[in-house]
């Protein structure tokens, strides 16, 4: 027997609506019995007050028809704000959980970022808050208003089944004729919307090398198949829409053409054939509303599915007990990793053991693994086989929040967020002053701040504003050393830096091993390697020399690096290596 799947967020966030849904149910069951207030009203006119021309009872009726309006039109009311407020605490429910499980899915899923999973969360909340959800709501009352046609005569009742199933086989005919091209639809939209926002970041390059015709093109293809599908689907819903509204009327129109019959045969009063004209457009109005917002409903559904997928692929990080705070020490016993999705291990069998303190300088040809190894190291990346400790504790066990203060980390790219220079540089926490001051000195960047126009507190976008790449990159650094984190990872930290800057990172290393921080640095670039302690030389995703840094450089000196044993270290070299 198999076993049931656990909700997900998003399916406990609706259970815990459900009181509501079923207060909107509760309030659609009265809204729908007023509605057989103008039928009754108009039965009363025609029967009753025409008949016995009485004006007294045409007061008291049409004063109790406006209260019982204004009734209808309060619950109304009520109901539509009810919804509203469920779709917000529908988002406030899971909005974090859904940051979260978006945040984490990019980094899983590297070069593939997209905001997607809060558009679909606002798609559902608006669906579940407007008109076209009253529909389901009121359908269920279409068997009561059948029915009490066909006490007015049994006649009334089959007519109004016999419509009734046809528009209802039109919602069938629709929802099988537009449910795949809408699906396609929306999915080759979000591919558009992504191919659009990433030449969004990469402007200036298409600008500068006339690339945007190109470009354009390929956006182009993707859009002209979403509109291409879309219309299709449009074409299809609309015209069983018209059909359905058609329809519609002409059955109001025939009710009331067999509805004579009945009162020339004596068999119906004129009031009841008005009567049950008025009820058969409200017994069937459901099923046309549903029909007219049905693309709406196919676009929702998609978007559940979508954040299904996701929140069951991406489960939330269960609570873990807090550890001691870390000193820096560093053991990676055998590990293998590649990108994620990937299945070719870009390192293999990598061990190192790090005391605190010590300074790591990762060198090695292109892709060889060693930005790789970077985020396996910081627990970005999972590694495939063997384990990275941190103080003897498994990466992966520690609470990110709470790890994240002791460790500073300074990529290739350099990312800056939209804020001040200040919060940047205090990763967007409580900005403690002194502690920005002291990074950015450190990074040797706090007299470039100070001439910006507004100093710390100058706003830069998430492309660094005016700042230049080097720039970017000392504010980067200064971010990376913020609150003096006990574990520090470099790659390529000179990239954009001049000869002042360099020289400024120069002696941010020498204070960081003052301080006794573990610094692992990816870096090719001889004056920064004279200040570390070991050389790790990178191969084909292999350890090909490890040790000493004098050592390893005198062995990158020699024309061949025989196999043998660093006698200092006691470490094997595991391939030889050719200068």
């Amino acid at each position: 027997m198999a076993t049931p799947k656990a909700p997900t967020d998003l399916q406990r966030a609706l259970r815990a609506c459900r009181h509501s849904f079923v207060t909107v149910g509760v309030f659609s069951m009265f809204i729908n019995v007023l509605m057989l207030v103008p039928p009754l009203y108009m039965l009363q006119v025609y029967d009753r007050v025409i008949a016995s021309r009485s004006l007294e009872t045409l007061g008291m009726l049409t004063l109790i028809v406006v209260f019982l309006f204004l009734v209808m039109g309060g619950l109304e009311v009520v109901r539509s704000r009810i919804l509203i407020r469920v779709g917000n605490r529908l988002d406030t429910l899971i909005s974090t959980r859904l940051y979260e499980a978006m945040f984490r899915h990019g980094l899983v899923t590297p070069g593939q970022p997209s905001a997607q999973p809060l558009s679909d969360m606002t798609q559902l909340r608006q669906f579940l808050t407007g008109n076209g959800l009253f529909a389901f709501f009121d359908a269920p009352w279409v068997p009561i208003y059948i029915a009490v046609l066909c006490l007015f005569h049994v006649w009334f009742g089959v007519f109004a089944l016999a419509a009734g199933l046809i528009l209802l086989g039109l919602a069938i005919a629709n929802e099988k004729a537009t449910k795949s091209l809408l699906a396609e639809a929306g999915d080759e939209h979000i591919k558009a919307q992504s191919l659009a926002s990433a030449n969004l970041r990469n402007a200036e390059v298409l600008h500068a090398m006339g690339m945007l015709p190109g470009i354009r093109q390929r956006w182009a293809a993707r859009h002209h198949d979403f509109l291409l599908k879309q219309s299709q689907a449009s074409d299809r819903a609309g015209t069983l829409a018209n059909a359905s509204k058609m329809l519609r009327m002409l059955f109001q129109s025939l009710i009331l053409g067999l509805g004579a019959w009945l009162v020339l045969r004596n068999e119906l009063t004129p009031g009841m054939m008005i009567a049950g004209s008025i009820l058969m457009g409200r017994a069937l109005a459901p099923i046309d509303q549903m029909i007219s917002a049905w693309k709406g409903f196919s676009t929702t559904r998609s978007a559940y599915q979508r954040l299904q997928i996701l929140l069951g692929e991406i489960p939330a990080e269960r609570e873990r007990m807090s550890l001691p705070a870390p000193e820096g020490k560093v053991r990676v016993e055998g590990v293998s990793a590649a990108p994620p999705g990937g299945r070719k291990p870009v390192l293999r069998g990598i061990t190192l053991n790090v005391a605190k303190g010590e300074h790591i300088g990762i060198i090695g040809p292109s892709a060889a693994g060693k930005s790789t190894l970077a985020r396996v190291l910081l627990g970005l990346w999972p590694a495939q086989a063997g384990t990275v400790r941190l103080d003897g504790a498994d990466i992966a066990q520690w609470n990110r929040e709470e790890l994240g203060p002791y460790i500073g980390y300074l990529p290739q790219d350099i990312e800056l967020f939209d804020g001040t220079i200040s919060e940047n540089i205090a990763r967007f926490g409580h900005v403690d002053a002194d502690s920005v001051v002291a990074a950015a000195k450190q990074a040797g960047v706090h007299d470039m701040i100070l001439q910006q126009p507004e100093g710390y507190d100058t706003v830069i976008g998430s492309s660094g504003g005016a700042l230049s790449g080097g720039q970017r990159q000392r504010i980067g650094l200064a971010r990376a050393l913020y609150g003096h984190p006990v574990l520090v990872v470099l790659d390529e930290p000179n990239s954009n830096l001049d000869d002042s800057g360099e020289k400024a990172l120069i002696e941010a290393i020498k204070a960081l091993k003052a301080q006794g921080t573990t610094l692992f640095m990816i870096s090719h670039r001889t004056q920064l390697l004279r200040h570390v302690d070991t050389l790790l030389l990178l191969k084909e995703g292999q350890v090909a020399l490890y040790g000493p840094r004098d050592e390893v450089a005198a062995k990158l000196a020699k024309p061949k690096a025989p196999r043998t044993l660093m006698p200092d270290a006691g470490r094997p070299i595991n391939q030889q290596h050719k200068a």
